[in-house]
């Protein structure tokens, strides 16, 4: 069965994508795909991350095709929900940023009280990867040494690049607890000993 543009009845579409069929989700994706990535780009200015939305959002409807013949306007559906998630990328993006940001003023607080420990405070950000689980820390070590993108450490490892981003962030989150635990004992040792 082929689906012309211009003879296609949208609303049958939608109920042959809700009953699973892959060519209608096909025509689906190829009818909207390229359109849905320019207003992407209008919003996140990211083609890389465009193209991740679009394959989101894409994915999340093929995953809940069910709902789809529920819809009385799917380019307005298509809009809003791909105007969520790219609206919630760009919020995940800025909390990773600040926390890249927050883990680098960490590591600057170690070495700010004497610039002679240097090697103290590198060895606290070690100590702090090295606790992290083999998968996490080498995604860690891809991105922040080696400097590699998302994209790149995902194709390296066989990993989506999703689980890049979630690993990147957990790793994040827990090197700046672990510095902060450990600046937070090195404080009270420092303070008892004046008591």
């Amino acid at each position: 069965m082929s689906y012309p543009a211009l003879t296609v009845d949208e609303r049958e579409i939608l109920q042959l994508v809700a009953n699973g069929d892959e060519r209608a989700f096909r025509w689906l994706f190829n009818h909207y795909h390229q359109r849905l990535g320019g207003y992407i780009y209008n919003i996140t200015k990211s083609h890389e991350l465009a193209e991740e939305v679009v394959q989101d959002v894409f994915l999340k409807i093929w995953t809940n095709k069910t709902a789809l013949a529920d819809v009385a306007n799917f380019k307005a559906y298509l809009h809003v929900v791909s105007k969520n998630h790219a609206l919630n990328c760009l919020k995940k993006m800025a909390q990773d940023k600040a926390l890249t940001k927050e883990l680098a003023e960490v590591s600057y607080e170690i070495g700010a009280e004497d610039s002679g420990e240097e090697s103290e405070r590198y060895i606290l950000v070690d100590e702090a990867i090295d606790h992290l689980p083999p998968q996490q820390r080498l995604v860690y070590l891809l991105s922040r040494h080696e400097r590699l993108q998302y994209t790149e450490i995902a194709e390296r490892l066989s990993l989506s690049r999703e689980t890049v981003k979630k690993y990147l962030q957990i790793s994040t989150e827990s090197i700046t607890c672990y510095i902060r635990k450990r600046l937070t004992i090195s404080l009270l040792i420092f303070i008892s000993n004046f008591i």
